[in-house]
C-alpha cells in the first residue's frame, strides 16, 4: 500500500514556492439516503472517468482461521449476479472501452473501472447490482479457490522475497491481525466454503459501509440522480464495527533470516512499528513523512547518498513509512550490498546512519527542502484520474476525513525539525524492531528454510 506522502503529495495544486499555499482536490461530496458516502472529483480534461467503490473492510478483518477471505471474496465478486452471467462483468467492461479490477489490502478492498463518461451509468448499474445481489455456483467457488491457492504458489511460495516479506509481518505484529498475509496462508485458503464467502459477503458488503468514488468529466450534480438511480435503490443493512485485537508492547527486537537457492543478491529491511495517521499524536504521523523522504527516498537523501554514493556499500538503500493504516503501521529501512559485499557491514552503516541523525539531528534548511520537494512533486501528477481517487479511498477507509486529505499541504509545511527528531526518536526504537535478511542458501544450508531468533 502506497504511503501517505506517497499518495497524498499526488495531485495538489500548490506553488512550489510557497509550501503552505494549499489548494488540493476540492471534491464536492454527498451521502445518499441508505449512508453510502459519494466523493466527486472534477477533471475534464478528457471525456472519461474513473469509477471505484470502496469497501470499509480488508485482510485484518478476515474471520478467525480464514485468513485472506476477504481478498478470495473480492475474486468472487466477478462470478456474477441473476443479470451477469459468471465471468461477463469485465467482458461487458472491455466491449465498451473500459478497464476493471479490484484490490484487497489489509484495511479495504476496492472495485475500480475506467471508462469514458458515457459509460459510466451503466458500470455503476453493474457494481451495485453486485453489491446487493451476488450469486454463487458451487463450482464457481471451487475453480476460484484453486486459481487462489495458485496466485499464492506463484506469487509468494515461489518468491524469496514475498516469502520473506510474509515472515516479517508475521514476526512484526505479535498479535495483531495486520500479520496475515493479504492472500491468507495456504492451509485456510484450502477451507474456504461457499458458505464462507457468502456469509463474509453478507455481513460487510452493505452500501453504508461503502464510498463511491468518481474521478473525471463529471459534475455532483450530474452524478447524484445516477447515483441515487443505482446505488440508491440498495437497502442499507447493519454492519459489524470492525474491531481488532491491539498490539501488545513491544520488549525486545526480533531477526529472521531466509537462505533460499533462488536467492543471487542478498538483501537486508529494518521493519520498526510506528504510528500511522489514525493512531498518531498530534502531527506525528507528518513529521514520520517528512523524515522518511528526508532520511531515505530518492538519490539525494541520507541513507542513499551515505551508503551507495559515498561509501559504495550497497546497490540501493531507502526508507518507507506506511502512514495510512487503521492501526499502528511500520517505518521500513532496507538495502543490498554491492557485489562481494556482506550484510554485517552493510547493517552496522545502516546503524551508524541512524545513531548519527539521532546524535546530530536536523537543520531547518534541510528539512525545508525536504518539504519543498513534496510539494513540488505534487504538482507532475496531479492530472492522473486514479491518484486523486486513491487519496481519498485509502484516507476515507483508515480514519481520515476529507478535512484530513485536503489540509496535507499545510500539515507537512507546518512540520518542524523538531517534531522530526521526537519523531525519529520515538520510531527508531531496536525494541519496536524486526531486522529480515534475505541471502542465498549457502554450500552447508540443507535447504531453504527460515531461522527466528531474539535479541535484546
Amino acid at each position: 500500500m502506497a504511503t501517505m506522502a506517497g499518495v497524498l503529495a499526488i495531485g495538489l495544486d500548490l506553488d512550489p514556492g510557497s509550501a503552505a499555499a494549499a489548494g488540493m482536490f476540492h471534491p464536492d461530496t454527498f451521502t445518499l439516503d441508505n449512508g453510502m458516502e459519494v466523493v466527486v472529483i472534477e477533471n475534464h480534461r478528457a471525456p472519461v472517468v474513473s469509477h471505484w467503490v470502496w469497501y470499509r473492510v480488508g485482510s485484518a478483518d478476515s474471520p478467525l482461521g480464514k485468513s485472506g477471505l476477504p481478498h478470495f471474496v473480492e475474486h468472487l465478486m466477478f462470478k456474477g449476479t441473476e443479470e451477469i452471467a459468471p465471468g461477463d462483468f469485465s467482458k461487458i467492461v472491455a466491449r465498451h472501452g473500459g478497464q476493471d479490477n479490484a484490490m484487497t489490502s489489509a484495511d479495504f478492498t476496492a472495485y475500480f473501472q475506467n471508462i469514458a463518461r458515457d459509460r459510466l451509468e451503466m458500470v455503476m448499474e453493474m457494481e451495485a447490482d453486485r453489491m446487493a445481489n451476488l450469486r454463487l455456483e458451487l463450482r464457481d467457488v471451487e475453480a476460484e479457490r484453486d486459481v487462489v491457492l495458485e496466485e499464492r504458489r506463484s506469487r509468494v511460495d515461489n518468491q524469496p522475497s514475498a516469502l520473506l516479506g510474509e515472515q516479517l509481518n508475521a514476526a512484526q505484529y505479535l498479535h495483531h491481525p495486520y500479520r496475515l498475509p493479504i492472500i491468507g496462508w495456504y492451509h485456510e485458503i484450502e477451507s474456504y466454503t461457499k458458505e464462507d464467502a457468502l456469509a463474509f459477503y453478507e455481513e460487510w458488503y452493505a452500501p453504508n459501509n461503502a464510498i463511491l468514488i468518481v474521478a473525471g468529466a463529471i459534475t455532483a450534480d450530474e452524478l447524484r440522480p445516477i447515483a441515487e438511480r443505482t446505488y440508491g435503490a440498495v437497502p442499507a443493512r447493519e454492519v459489524p464495527e470492525r474491531t481488532r485485537v491491539q498490539e501488545p508492547p513491544h520488549i525486545l527486537e526480533r531477526r529472521i533470516e531466509l537462505a533460499h537457492d533462488r536467492v543471487e543478491q542478498p538483501s537486508l529491511m529494518r521493519s520498526y512499528i510506528a504510528p500511522s495517521f489514525a493512531t498518531a499524536d498530534g502531527n506525528e504521523a507528518y513529521a514520520l513523512e517528512v523524515l522518511s523522504e528526508l532520511f531515505g527516498t530518492g538519490g539525494t537523501s541520507r541513507l542513499y547518498r551515505s551508503l551507495v554514493v559515498e561509501q559504495g556499500l550497497a546497490t540501493g538503500a531507502g526508507a518507507y513509512y506506511r502512514g495510512s493504516s487503521l492501526d499502528q503501521t511500520t517505518f521500513r529501512i532496507y538495502a543490498s550490498p554491492r557485489s562481494g559485499g556482506d550484510l554485517d557491514t552493510l547493517e552496522a552503516a545502516i546503524d551508524a546512519e541512524i545513531a548519527e541523525l539521532l546524535d546530530e539531528g536536523v537543520d531547518a534548511a534541510e528539512v525545508a527542502r525536504v518539504q519543498q520537494r513534496m510539494i513540488a512533486e505534487a504538482i507532475y501528477a496531479r492530472d492522473s484520474l486514479t491518484t486523486a481517487v486513491r487519496v481519498f479511498g485509502s484516507a476515507l477507509t483508515t480514519g481520515s476525513s476529507i478535512e484530513d486529505v485536503e489540509a496535507w499541504p499545510e500539515r507537512i509545511a507546518a512540520v518542524t525539525p523538531e517534531e522530526v527528531m521526537r519523531a525519529a526518536r520515538k520510531v527508531f526504537d531496536r525494541t519496536r524492531a524486526v531486522t529480515a535478511r534475505l541471502v542465498p542458501a549457502g554450500p552447508s544450508a540443507a535447504g531453504a528454510g527460515i531461522a527466528n531468533g531474539s535479541a535484546g
